[in-house]
C-alpha cells in the first residue's frame, strides 16, 4: 500500500471514510460495513474517518467494533466534533467551546473503545469561539494524551493560519473533486502546501454521482440526503449527468471505471492529498482501490480537467442553511 503524510501522520494513500455505514445515504446493514472495513485493513488501508455526529454517534460504535482487538498501531483514526444535533435532523448547532472540547473526547473514545485517537478534526468552525480557543483546547488534548494530531475541516486559508500559529495542525479536511474543486481556488490547498499540512478530500466521488451509476434522483431512499442537495435537484440533476457522461466515456477509453479515474486524478493533483471515499459494501471498496494503480499523464489530467472545469457543476453542494457554515 502505499503512503502520504498528515503533517507528521502517515497513513495510507487512500483512505476510507464510514460516514454512509450509518446515515444520510439510506439503509443500514451493519455486518456488510463491518466486513468492509475488516476489507479494508487487510488490503492494506489504515485510515478510518468518522464522526461523533454521524447517526449521531453509532457511526463511532460500529467502527469501534470493528477495530477491537487489533493491534494498535494497524490502523490509523480519524474522527470529529463540534456539529451538535437536536431531536430532530434541522436541529443543529455548533460548539467550538473548550468545555464541549473536553466533553467530546472522551465520548468518542468511550465510543471508539480506545485511550486516543490520532487525528481529531473540528468539524466545523463555531463563529461564537475564536479559533485560538478551540486549538488550544485541542493542544491540550495531545498534551494529556488522548490525541495525537489535531485537523480541522472545511476552513479557510486565514483560520487555518490562525490555527496553526497556535499549535501544529496536521491536516485539513474538505470536499474535494472533479465537481467540487474549490480548494483550488480559494488557497486552502496551497496553503497546506506551504505550511506541510495535508488534505484531506472528501467525497472524492462526488457523492456518488461521479461514478456515473447515478441515473434518477428516484432511486434513491425517502431518506438519502442526496434527495435535498441542490446538485442532485430539479434541472441540476440533468446538467450534471452530462457532465459525467463524458467522465464515463474518458474512463473507458482508460480500461477504468469513473470510480477509479476520478480518485486517481483526485491523488495525482498534489501529493498531499489523501481521498476518503465512502462505502458500505466490499465491491466498491476493492474497485476503488484499484485507482492506486492508475497513473495519469499531464494529457489525461487535462482531458478530465476539460471535461469538468472549475465551477461546471450545477447547483451549490449543500442546502443554503449549511453553506454557511463552510470556509470560515
Amino acid at each position: 500500500m502505499h503512503t502520504r503524510n498528515l503533517g507528521n501522520l502517515t497513513v495510507s494513500a487512500l483512505g476510507l471514510g464510514c460516514m454512509g455505514m450509518s446515515e444520510f445515504y439510506g439503509g443500514r446493514d451493519d455486518e456488510e460495513s463491518l466486513k468492509t472495513i475488516d476489507r479494508a485493513l487487510e488490503l492494506g488501508i489504515t485510515l478510518l474517518d468518522t464522526a461523533d455526529m454521524y447517526g449521531p454517534y453509532t457511526n463511532e460504535e460500529l467502527v469501534g467494533r470493528a477495530l477491537r482487538g487489533r493491534p494498535r498501531d494497524s490502523f490509523v483514526l480519524a474522527t470529529k466534533f463540534g456539529i451538535v444535533r437536536g431531536p430532530k435532523p434541522q436541529d443543529r448547532g455548533l460548539d467550538g467551546s473548550p468545555a464541549y472540547v473536553k466533553k467530546s473526547i472522551d465520548g468518542s473514545l468511550s465510543r471508539l473503545g480506545l485511550d486516543y485517537v490520532d487525528l481529531y478534526q473540528y468539524h466545523r468552525v463555531d463563529p461564537k469561539i475564536p479559533i485560538e480557543d478551540t486549538v488550544g483546547a485541542l493542544s491540550g488534548l495531545v498534551k494529556a494524551g488522548k490525541v495525537r494530531y489535531i485537523g480541522l475541516s472545511e476552513v479557510n486559508a486565514a483560520t487555518l493560519r490562525k490555527a496553526h500559529s497556535v499549535s501544529p495542525i496536521s491536516s485539513v479536511q474538505s470536499e474535494y473533486s472533479l465537481w467540487t474543486r474549490e480548494p483550488e481556488v480559494d488557497g486552502v490547498l496551497e496553503t497546506c502546501r506551504e505550511l506541510g499540512i495535508g488534505f484531506l478530500a472528501y467525497s472524492p466521488l462526488g457523492r456518488g454521482f461521479l461514478t456515473g451509476q447515478i441515473k434518477h434522483v428516484e432511486d434513491f431512499a425517502a431518506d438519502d440526503y442526496r434527495r435535498f442537495s441542490p446538485r442532485f435537484q430539479g434541472e441540476n440533476f440533468q446538467k450534471n449527468l452530462d457532465l459525467v457522461t463524458r467522465i464515463t466515456e474518458l474512463a473507458g477509453a482508460r480500461g477504468a471505471t469513473a470510480s477509479q479515474l476520478v480518485l486517481a486524478w483526485v491523488m495525482a493533483k498534489s501529493p498531499q492529498v489523501v481521498p476518503i471515499p465512502g462505502t458500505k459494501r466490499r465491491r466498491y471498496l476493492e474497485e476503488n482501490l484499484r485507482s492506486l494503480e492508475l497513473e495519469l499523464s499531464p494529457a489525461e489530467l487535462a482531458r478530465l480537467e476539460d471535461a469538468l472545469p472549475v465551477g461546471a457543476a450545477a447547483g451549490t453542494r449543500y442546502p443554503e442553511s449549511m453553506m454557511s457554515h463552510l470556509g470560515r
